[in-house]
């Protein structure tokens, strides 16, 4: 999708005679079915006026332009796409970030600067990244730059056409090098430097051939791209997959081939508690499939969770990872499979408060991956809904799939690969937390998992650096019970994780927010929390903790989730809570409870190894107590 497709000649006429920005509204409007913000008509205003002049002073006069042209499978855009041929008759295209940007300030980040967005300053990517990460997307994933014949040759820049560059400024940094060479940046005094450089790529025209080339393009990850996530995945994959994992994969594989030979539609849904290797069995699902050649995605409905694959797997697996959220605009059955990890926090829509209108989907978010591959793969845990709003439960998914008329596979996985391989132990949580009944009412500590409840949250970490020190990864982990802060103006995080008794004090902060803004050097983003070396600082909550695991870890229980003998057993008090999701829907007392007592069973399912729990409350730690031999 893009909103303007056009000759450079007509795009420097209508933007000189004020009409550029009218017809950029009435496509949105047509293509979306409502109005642009005004904040990005404004935008289109400014810009696109400046980089208009840019092509009509360097003779850019015979060329293709694309404008808020839709990346295949986001809802990211570009903002500007030139294309022509070069002195040699070689296609070429080069993108154009257009920003409005007049300050910027250093950043502690590899990749960022600090600039106001949203009415404070905040970590953003440097443009020289941003418009990096776009054209290796774009040539990694669209056949008109990655096909065998003759790819159009893709390059980036960027234009800060109201910004002046000082000496020592931020966007020049000396660990900014690499990217600016590859991706050049200009400001508002180098305009003749940027059509020098559109120029030295463009300098043949002839552009609409290529235009319409790019036009015609399709969704299709390059081979060399497969190579190079596929290369990651084979170092990285650690497990072999065991029984019940095996036949998993094994129907998955067998139902691309149905759909390729028979045009079929099947919905794969799997059920399993936590460590039996639901995120094992999809990454080799996805390695394996990338291998073939076939279409597949990697989706979550976890910001911390996805952000960390693509940490590990590198920026070029962008196009891989992906949200449930992402699908709303999606071409039915344009992938082959969409591989659901965590699809208990599949939500009812796909739309927040946060979406932009021309963002927004009429469909439930469960039919949206229904429908965008011919088969839909969903990893499925009912214990680890958190929150209101996750919809995901089995019986919710099994009943979307046969409304959607689609194959149902289903299957169980059995077998326990954390916790020492202890599936007692996840049991006696079970029963202990009044999840579910089950036979293991005692836990007996010679069972082989480090289990140990702690008497302050300072011995509690002082054990959990030992272990660390051993060589182990380790966490610190706490239900959401204690307000959580923006940084403070320097970027440092304020210790709001406060518990005092006449023992000891102990005073910590929460991970990062996810909008936090500017953070001081050391302090890792919220989605790199669990795995970033500086997380070991800060107390992660249950959003940043679910879906992963470490060889221990360390769980704080607030005062939200209680037991009293005198009230029948667990209850939850919403008093003692800061999270909003919890606080702000009209839970029952019932509900509430449900939610917490899942949250508590996800963090004391983190630890591979062991599991060490401080309560806040005594009579819940005595509760606990007694049921250990």
């Amino acid at each position: 999708m893009r909103l303007y497709a056009g000759s450079s000649t007509d795009f420097i006429t209508a933007t000189a005679h004020n009409a550029i920005v009218g017809q950029l509204k009435s496509a949105f409007f047509d293509y979306y079915r409502t109005e642009p913000q005004p904040n990005e008509v404004t935008s289109w205003h400014n810009s696109l006026r400046s980089v208009s002049q840019v092509f009509q002073q360097a003779g850019l006069l015979d060329h293709g332009v694309l404008l808020e042209y839709q990346l295949p499978l986001t809802s990211k855009r570009l903002d500007c796409l030139i294309c022509g041929h070069d002195d040699q008759q070689q296609r070429q295209a080069v993108i154009i970030e257009l920003k409005q940007w007049s300050e910027v300030q250093p950043s502690a980040g590899p990749q960022e600067v600090v600039t106001w967005l949203g009415g404070q300053l905040s970590d953003v990517l440097h443009p020289s990244a941003q418009v990096g990460q776009y054209r290796q997307y774009l040539a990694d994933v669209h056949t008109a730059f990655n096909a065998d014949e003759e790819p159009i040759q893709l390059h980036a820049c960027a234009y800060l056409h109201n910004y002046t560059f000082t000496a020592t400024d931020a966007l020049l940094e000396p660990k900014f090098t690499e990217l600016v060479q590859e991706s050049p940046i200009y400001g508002q005094q180098q305009a003749a430097e940027l059509g020098a450089y559109l120029q030295q790529h463009l300098a043949g025209g002839n552009g609409q051939p290529v235009l319409q080339r790019i036009d015609a393009g399709r969704y299709q990850p390059s081979k060399k791209l497969l190579e190079h996530v596929g290369d990651i995945m084979r170092q990285k994959s650690r497990y072999t997959l065991l029984d019940d994992q095996l036949l998993v994969y094994d129907r998955v594989r067998t139902a691309v081939l149905e759909a390729q030979q028979h045009d079929t539609k099947t919905a794969v849904l799997v059920k399993g508690g936590p460590g039996t290797g639901k995120s094992v069995i999809a990454l080799h699902l996805l390695h394996d499939l990338l291998r073939q050649e076939v279409k597949a995605h990697y989706a979550t409905g976890s910001k911390a969770f996805t952000e960390n694959l693509r940490d590990q797997f590198g920026r070029r697996s962008t196009g891989f990872f992906t949200y449930f959220n992402a699908y709303g605009r999606a071409i039915p059955n344009s992938l082959d499979v969409v591989i659901c990890d965590e699809a208990h926090r599949i939500r009812s829509s796909s739309n927040t408060r946060f979406t932009k209108p021309e963002h927004q989907s009429t469909l439930p978010q469960v039919e949206e991956l229904l429908q965008v591959a011919k088969v839909s793969v969903f990893f499925i845990d009912d214990h680890q809904r958190v929150r209101p709003g996750e919809i995901g439960s089995y019986d919710t998914l099994k009943q979307a799939a046969q409304d959607q008329g689609v194959t149902i596979a289903e299957f169980r996985l059995e077998a326990q690969f954390r916790c020492s391989g202890s599936a007692g132990f996840i049991n006696w949580l079970d029963n202990t937390l009044g999840i579910q009944r089950t036979a293991n009412v005692l836990w007996n500590p010679q069972q082989g998992y480090d289990f140990q409840i702690l008497d302050s949250p300072v011995l509690m970490e002082q054990m959990l650096e030992q272990r660390r020190q051993q060589g182990h990864t380790a966490r610190t982990v706490a239900g959401f019970c204690w307000p959580w802060s923006d940084p403070l103006p320097d970027g440092r995080l304020v210790s709001n994780v406060i518990i005092e008794t006449d023992q000891f004090s102990y005073f910590r902060p929460w991970n990062a927010k996810d909008n936090a803004g500017r953070l001081a050097p050391g302090i890792p983003k919220t989605s790199l929390w669990a795995t970033d070396p500086g997380g070991v600082n800060q107390v992660g909550c249950i959003y940043t903790a679910q879906g992963f695991e470490f060889d221990y870890v360390g769980v704080i229980v607030g005062p939200d989730l209680r037991y009293r003998q005198s009230e029948g057993g667990w209850v939850a008090n919403k008093v003692g809570s800061s999270d909003t999701a919890i606080n702000n829907y009209r839970l029952s007392p019932q509900e509430a409870l449900e939610y917490l007592r899942n949250t508590y069973k996800v963090l004391m399912t983190r630890g591979i190894q062991g599991c060490y729990v401080y309560f806040t409350d005594d009579e819940t730690r005595r509760f606990f107590q007694s049921r250990m031999e």
